[in-house]
């Protein structure tokens, strides 16, 4: 604008303009904020770095580790059972005279009790010798032999000393359950167990107990997802010999079930939730749960991922746009608040302020143009959920949707802590294994149960036990 058509303008009109500079000033101010820390992300996960896993900045006042002053119930160490003490120690005193006096007139013997509980630091496993009787019949020449429920009948020769299932339990707890690496459990067994066992023992007891009784433990927890009230799912990456692929998790009140296939559709999904699933289906906005097969599948989409693509839109805002997302999430934020002062026993009136809300999101998302296109696009996605139920189930169902889903991303973070360490599956095989180990392990800590007592159940309940590993495996022949 030139300094004539300047002049011309009123005082009125010349403060508009300076508002409307200023306005757009700030909005290109954010632009550029926005532009410059993506610039740096892409700038920094270019580099190779030693610690690459950081979010950011660090936080001003960050909580300090251990059990915070009143949160929680405190207590001690539970004293031991009688009959687990395996050695009694008895310490009496040094004299029969008080050393700060020297006074001889001491009261009635009063016996505390101390406990220390230890390992040995040289430990012995359990060997057990089966003598067995065997003789040949002098009219057929065939040789007979005693049978024991824990001697295979081909356990003989080269092939008599084998390892049990115990051993194998801890292999495969700490490295399905724990994520120790493969390569790491033999030290380990040997250190803190004193058995020695290869890698290779280990990984082939695995994909036969896969085949048999680990498997058919496996193929229930699959068929029974689909008859839980509510199911989390959720996906992460993972590789299967370099090729890229996924990891599905999916976590009921009774189970946790894995799979890994190499693409993520409704197909795969549908695996375990079929499409007249009668419970709730919590989810993610993954384009795989809002395909036509799920049409009639209630759902429950994870309130805090919305809220977090509501944040990402108003990055790049300023002025009255940025109305509608704020909006949005505040409403997403209050109906959040009232489902868990519901659970805590503080609401009244849940259901009218339930109502209130309700009819809050009706109004904010009705079908309607606007002009920021990011608003828009915001407005179409999430109001086609809204009108199918997704985004406020847990306001109607409160006992059995939740607003976010959490439970299934806490399900997949062991496999994503494990996936950096173990590169994932070397094929579809070891990828099948994991997944089947995986579930049963986390299912027995679902339970409550020891990662170890849980595969000995499953161990145990195979009435045609595959063939234990043959010695020289266990004593580490190659």
């Amino acid at each position: 604008m030139s300094e004539a058509e300047l002049s011309e303008l009123s005082v009125q009109e010349l403060i508009a303009l300076v508002m409307e500079l200023r306005e757009q000033n700030a909005r290109l101010a954010a632009e550029i904020a926005a532009f410059e820390r993506r610039l740096e992300e892409k700038e920094r996960s270019s580099k190779r770095q030693a610690a690459p896993f950081a979010k950011g900045e660090k936080k001003a006042n960050p909580k300090q580790p251990g059990r915070k002053p009143g949160a929680g119930k405190f207590s001690r160490r539970d004293l031991p059972a009688e009959e687990d003490i395996t050695h009694r120690v008895q310490v009496p005193l040094p004299g029969d005279r008080c050393p700060f006096c020297d006074s001889s007139n001491l009261g009635a013997v009063r016996i505390e009790r101390a406990f220390c509980t230890d390992i040995s630091e040289s430990p012995k496993p359990q060997v057990t010798a089966y003598f067995l009787e065997v003789r040949k019949c002098l009219d057929c020449g065939c040789t007979l032999r005693g049978q024991h429920p824990q001697v295979d009948p081909s356990q003989h020769g080269a092939t008599a000393h084998r390892v049990g299932n115990g051993v194998f339990a801890r292999a495969h707890a700490l490295h399905y359950g724990i994520g120790v690496p493969m390569r790491k459990v033999p030290t380990i067994l040997r250190e803190l167990c004193g058995v020695s066992i290869t890698q290779s023992a280990i990984q082939q007891d695995a994909v036969r107990r896969n085949q048999a009784e680990v498997g058919a433990e496996y193929q229930q927890l699959r068929a029974r997802v689909k008859d839980a009230t509510r199911v989390f799912t959720d996906d992460t990456g993972w590789r299967i010999n370099g090729e890229s692929a996924y990891l599905m998790g999916f976590d009921t009140d009774e189970a946790t079930v894995y799979q890994i296939r190499l693409r993520h559709r409704n197909q795969e999904v549908r695996e375990l939730i079929p499409s007249d699933y009668g419970g709730v289906m919590h989810t993610d906005r993954a384009l795989a749960y809002d395909a036509g097969a799920f049409e009639l599948v209630a759902q429950q989409k994870c309130c805090y991922h919305i809220i977090r693509s509501i944040d990402k839109v108003l990055e790049d805002q300023a002025g009255p746009a940025r109305t509608f997302g704020e909006t949005l999430k505040a409403l997403l934020k209050d109906a959040i608040a009232l489902w868990h002062r519901y659970h805590a026993g503080g609401v009244d009136d849940y259901t009218r302020r339930a109502q209130n809300i309700k009819q809050a999101m009706d109004r904010h998302l009705k079908p309607r143009s606007l002009d920021d296109p990011d608003n828009q696009r915001l407005l179409d996605q999430l109001g086609w959920h809204h009108a199918g139920g997704n985004l406020l189930r847990f306001r109607d169902q409160p006992e059995v949707a939740e607003p976010t889903n959490n439970r299934a991303e806490r399900a997949l973070r062991p496999a994503v802590i494990a996936r950096k360490v173990s590169h994932c599956s070397k094929s579809t095989d070891g990828a099948n294994v994991y997944a089947a180990f995986k579930t049963i392990i986390e299912t027995a800590r679902k339970r409550g149960k020891s990662l170890v007592s849980g595969l000995m159940d499953v161990f145990r309940s195979d009435t045609q036990a595959a063939d234990p590993i043959p010695s020289d495996f266990a004593s580490g022949a190659s």
